[in-house]
């Protein structure tokens, strides 16, 4: 890959990034820079000009304005699944500068800053097929999170905000950063301890504290509690789970995230469509789309918490990364629905 690249070479990138659209008008920017051998946001800087801004890396604070732009959709992405969600920013916490939260009715966002390393304003263009758009990607050019403008954007307050958060540099390229090592788990722990400790939960946020304690791997934790707080489903079941949601009107959280972010939808969903390896949601403020294809593991967990049991569906791909994650509909003090139990239950 590409990490320091001449203005010849960034110009160039742009050219071939045209003639890649122009022969693959339907393939997303984040396949197109696998192909081309960059990274998506070397794409994405490639373009600085009329097309791309900068920003200034202080994303809490253009965070803080995201409420004075109205209505816009948030997308999150892993390498498996899409989530993208309309609505209107609401209750956006970033005192912390490591971990922000976004709450609310409709955008809802855990968000680690640390992984938010190169920020772009992105304009309508169709020949890149861009549109306008705020994007954050991580230090290996990885996309975190795009907000995107909607018809009822609040489009003065958009172009302000992007003019105060303009970064007094404009590069064409990007230096990538080098990636994290891979975490290293234990191969051996006190089962008998961590299922002990698992059965003392009484808040469904202390269970990832307790892996790290632990130094155990998502997965070999579920493995360990199988049979006790855990078991495995079918790689079909996420097809299941939404069809039967949708049928019965059942209100539903669904987990999205990568590294830098998780996304939450809370809500109904409406219209399921399945097409050759993808299963997809497409409503109208709501969207999710799900590569079938790379599911390798899919477990029903069950944690104990002060307000009762909280049921999850995770799916994991061959890596052992967690693709998504689903629960009912719930609020802290208040224990889950039944009805969704009844339906985790059959998965």
């Amino acid at each position: 890959m590409l990490n320091n690249m001449s203005s010849a070479t960034t110009s160039r990138l742009k050219e071939q990034w045209i003639a890649f659209r122009q022969q693959h008008p339907k393939t997303r920017i984040r396949d197109a820079a696998h192909t081309l051998q960059v990274s998506e946001a070397q794409l994405v800087a490639a373009c600085t000009g009329s097309q791309v801004i900068h920003l200034r890396h202080d994303f809490p604070a253009l965070l803080q304005r995201m409420p004075a732009l109205g209505k816009v959709m948030v997308l999150t992405r892993n390498e498996s699944c899409v989530i993208e969600r309309k609505g209107i920013f609401e209750d956006v916490r970033v005192e912390s500068r490591h971990v922000g939260v976004v709450a609310g009715r409709d955008i809802d966002l855990r968000m680690f800053f640390s992984r938010w390393v190169y920020g772009f304003a992105v304009q309508d263009d169709a020949a890149l097929g861009f549109k306008r758009s705020l994007q954050v990607f991580d230090g290996q050019g990885n996309a975190v999170i795009k907000i995107y403008a909607q018809p009822d954007t609040r489009l003065p307050a958009w172009d302000q905000l992007v003019e105060d958060f303009r970064a007094p540099a404009q590069p064409g390229n990007i230096v990538l950063l080098p990636a994290a090592p891979l975490p290293v788990y234990a191969e051996q722990v006190d089962e008998q301890a961590f299922l002990q400790e698992w059965a003392a939960l009484q808040d469904t946020h202390d269970f990832f504290p307790m892996l790290k304690r632990y130094n155990l791997a998502r997965v070999k934790a579920l493995e360990i509690a199988e049979g006790k707080f855990s078991r495995r489903a079918g790689n079909g079941c996420v097809k299941t789970l939404l069809e039967q949601a949708a049928a019965t009107g059942l209100e539903i959280m669904v987990f999205v995230g990568n590294q830098g972010n998780i996304e939450i939808h809370t809500g109904p969903l409406q219209n399921i469509l399945e097409i050759p390896g993808w299963i997809n949601v497409m409503d109208p403020d709501f969207n999710l789309h799900l590569k079938t294809g790379d599911i390798a593991q899919c477990w029903v967990v069950e944690k104990p918490s002060a307000d009762g049991t909280v049921t999850s569906v995770e799916v994991f791909d061959a890596r052992q990364e967690m693709i998504v994650q689903f629960f009912g509909k719930r609020k802290p003090g208040y224990p889950e629905l039944p009805a969704w139990r009844e339906l985790a239950g059959k998965m």
